[in-house]
Formats: C-alpha cells, sequence, structure tokens
C-alpha cells in the first residue's frame, strides 16, 4: 500500500479514538517540554540537551531502518500534542510531512540537519545529499547546537540549563572525536577499508581518511538493490585492494554480506559487533546513546581490521 493513505487510514484511527470512551479526570499538567523526535540518534540528542525538562517521544524504534518507515497512529497523535518536532533532515524522514499535516500540528518542526556541511551522494543517488550527518561528531555538534536554540525559543525560562548542557554534551562529542582519531592513528594506511551494509558511513569515512571500497547495497537508501555485476565488482574491489572484512548493520539483513565476504575469502563481521548505521542499540545499554554506539563502530571497525 502506497505510503499516502497509509498515513490517511492512520489519522482516520486517532479521530475515531478521540471520540471514544466517557470523560475522565483532568490530569495534572506536564511541566515538561514535549518532544516529538524522529530518529533514535535525534531523540538522543534531545534528551542530553533537555535532560529532565523535556519528555521525549522517539517515532523510530531502535533497529528499524528509517529509510522505509511507516507512522503510526501513536506517532501522529504525539505529534498532535507537542510542543516541537525535531527531524535529522536532509531527506531522510520523507514520510514526515505528510504525518505533520495529518495530525494537525502547527508547531515548530525543528530541521537538526540545518548549517551541517553536506557530502554529495554519488551518482547512484542523483546528485542528492547524503543524510547520515551524525555519523561526523563535528555534524553532532552543529545538530545539538540547533536543538538547544529550538528548546530555549520554546521553553526561555530554562535557556540557561539547556545551555549547561549543550556545552556538557559538545565536550563529550569533542572527546569521542579526538579518541576516534587516536585509535584510526593505531591502524596502518593500507588497512583503513570498509566494506559495510549500505552506504551510511561516508562522513565518518572523510572524518578519519578511511578508504570506502563499496557496500552490499550500492545506495544511502537501504531499499536499493545489489545487481549480479555490482556483486561480482564488489568481490573483485574486495580482492584487489586487500580489504580485510564486510561489516554488516545491526537494522539490517546480513545474509547478502555474509555471502559476499565468503566469495571474497574475507572474515563477515555481524551479530553483537554489527555496526550502527541508520540506528542505535537498545535502551538502557551503551550503545543505546549516540556516544555508546559511535564509540562501539570504532572498537570493532578497528579491531577487524587490526586483526
Amino acid at each position: 500500500m502506497p505510503r499516502t493513505p497509509r498515513i490517511l487510514m492512520a489519522a482516520a484511527a486517532v479521530l475515531l479514538a478521540g471520540g471514544c470512551g466517557g470523560t475522565t479526570a483532568a490530569a495534572e499538567p506536564d511541566p515538561r517540554l514535549a518532544v516529538v523526535a524522529t530518529t533514535p540518534e535525534v531523540a538522543d540528542f534531545v534528551r542530553a540537551v533537555g535532560a529532565d525538562h523535556v519528555t521525549v517521544t522517539q517515532l523510530i524504534k531502535p533497529q528499524v531502518d528509517p529509510h522505509d518507515y511507516e507512522p503510526t497512529p501513536a506517532d501522529i497523535r504525539a505529534i498532535g500534542t507537542a510542543a516541537l518536532v525535531v527531524r535529522n533532515g536532509v531527506g531522510l524522514e520523507e514520510w514526515l510531512d505528510r504525518t505533520v499535516e495529518s495530525a494537525g500540528f502547527r508547531g515548530p518542526v525543528v530541521d537538526a540537519g540545518q548549517g551541517v556541511p553536506l557530502r554529495d551522494g554519488g551518482p547512484e543517488e542523483g546528485g542528492g545529499p547524503d543524510p547520515h550527518i551524525w555519523h561526523d561528531p563535528a555534524n553532532a555538534k552543529i545538530m545539538v547546537a540547533g536543538i538547544a536554540r529550538a528548546l530555549t525559543a520554546a521553553d526561555p525560562g530554562r535557556g540557561a540549563a539547556f545551555a549547561a548542557n549543550l556545552r556538557d554534551y559538545s565536550a563529550a562529542l569533542d572527546q569521542l572525536d579526538a579518541d576516534n582519531r587516536a585509535a584510526f592513528a593505531t591502524l596502518p594506511a593500507d588497512r583503513r577499508k570498509l566494506v559495510t551494509n549500505h552506504d551510511a558511513f561516508g562522513y565518518y569515512v572523510d572524518r578519519y581518511g578511511l578508504e570506502f571500497v563499496g557496500s552490499v547495497i550500492p545506495s544511502l537508501d537501504t531499499s536499493a538493490e545489489l545487481s549480479g555485476k555490482q556483486l561480482t565488482d564488489l568481490v573483485a574491489r574486495i580482492r584487489a585492494t586487500g580489504t580485510r572484512a564486510v561489516f554488516t548493520e545491526s537494522s539490517l539483513p546480513p545474509r547478502a554480506a555474509e555471502a559476499i565476504a565468503r566469495q571474497a575469502g574475507v572474515k563477515v563481521i555481524g551479530g553483537e559487533d554489527a555496526l550502527y548505521g541508520d540506528s542505535l542499540g537498545k535502551p538502557g545499554t551503551p550503545e543505546g546513546t549516540y556516544l555508546g554506539a559511535e564509540r562501539h563502530n570504532t572498537r570493532v571497525i578497528v579491531a577487524a581490521l587490526a586483526g
């Protein structure tokens, strides 16, 4: 079913639900700012800056592919009652504008990608920008700064708290960046070669001086498919470049990556060591945060390419 009719059906379900049931006692209003965030990464940024002063409804759950997400009636209800909505932007959430309209939301929709220097997605994307901006901690700093401004505009009385949280989190992002650089400095240049499930790590590759050999899905979008010729070409590039591993991603099936690794005669990195490309780990784990997921990625990549 096309996405737009599904969104309209979800909106209708919300309206019907709102008309059912009897009267209930009025609940005490929550003094915290109600924020809806689209992706796990953006939601984590909002929590880091907003802390106890916000409630965050995260639309896309961990291990769910954001490229092909379908909004639910609960998503529409959450947007309809939010103070603001925060998105990654750069075309990642193509479904969001229709969902916001269906919810009747008239508040600010914050584009966390505003101001981030974008890399070209390449010829496969028709020259469009790469939306996986968060994989460079310098971009993440721009994103959290924009989120802090939006939270302050929505709740000026807590602006000082948001600013203090922003300073602390920006320092943590600087430390992440320094740690990543130090880790990759231990790798010889001829081993810094990356093959992943799909082309999600362009900003990371650029930041840390890696060579992107290719991806199992030859696109920024996970809905693309690898042709037989592209598969053969990728196996040949892996062999020709001396690439040592193929990395699976937590939110994508590993079978194609495993098959390519077998054909190329290299190891496949998956399971608990799968990279966090489009998602974060389970809530409550270190990898359930942006900082923890990025540390995991660097630790796994460096260990696999070194060994």
